[in-house]
């Protein structure tokens, strides 16, 4: 049985994502920070209907500590991991100049620092099996930026950066390592915006709607069963918009 490790997996992308590869066989391990009770809907969705191994495995991924405690639960399990799947992530909407140290250090924790140090507990076993994926959630605004989303942007372009490099660094090892750009996605993260902002994004967008979880969750299974030859690759899913 294959294993996958999903962080942020209590709702949106994250959840989606679990739901598919559970419905596919895998032994899924479902992180989150702070929701849950939300997470254990999404294992008792996957004990009920797909009828595979899932385990929880909360803690916070921006903290080194709690990733090496997340990680000491997993490899009670198994020996190593299949598929590593970098979902959790935050966003912050403001001026620049008008946000705090804090604020900064929290976004780049979240979003790029977990992807850091996750993928180091996670490559050891995958470089001594030979085999491995690593996916990164990152968003086009990594690519072109976003306005009043400095820090997110700064912290996707960051995934980018990493993805790339560790492609390179692990491809002798055979672990393809990739990223998923995404657009806008109908997702909690989104939710906070007005009517006015979220008509205004979609205005924007070819496709003319926003993108699904459930539509990038398929993305993430088709990159983890994609050809080996494929690594180091950020792939726009944004409808259009780039």
């Amino acid at each position: 049985m294959k294993n996958i490790l999903i962080t942020g997996a209590s709702r949106g992308i994250g959840r989606s994502t679990a739901l598919k590869f559970a419905s596919e066989g895998y032994r899924v391990f479902l992180n989150c920070r702070t929701s849950i009770a939300e997470l254990k809907e999404v294992r008792d969705i996957i004990d009920k209907e797909y009828q595979v191994p899932c385990e929880i495995v909360p803690g916070d991924v921006s903290d080194p500590d709690a990733v090496a405690r997340i990680f000491e639960q997993i490899y009670r399990t198994c020996k190593s991991l299949d598929v590593l799947v970098n979902n959790a992530g935050i966003s912050h909407i403001g001026l620049l100049m008008d946000m705090s140290d804090e604020e900064w250090r929290h976004v780049i924790d979240t979003n790029l620092s977990s992807v850091f140090y996750c993928c180091r507990a996670a490559i050891p076993p995958m470089i001594s099996g030979k085999c491995g994926r690593i996916i990164n959630i990152s968003s086009m605004w990594g690519t072109s930026g976003a306005s009043c989303e400095a820090a997110y942007s700064a912290s996707k372009s960051g995934v980018n950066g990493l993805t790339r490099a560790l492609a390179k660094e692990l491809a002798p090892s055979n672990i393809q390592v990739n990223a998923i750009a995404c657009g806008v996605i109908d997702t909690e993260m989104n939710r906070q915006l007005s009517a006015e902002e979220r008509a205004e994004l979609e205005d924007g967008i070819p496709a003319g709607r926003y993108g699904t979880p459930g539509e990038i969750a398929r993305v993430v299974w088709d990159v983890a069963h994609a050809p080996e030859f494929m690594t180091g690759q950020i792939i726009g899913v944004d409808g259009g918009y780039l």
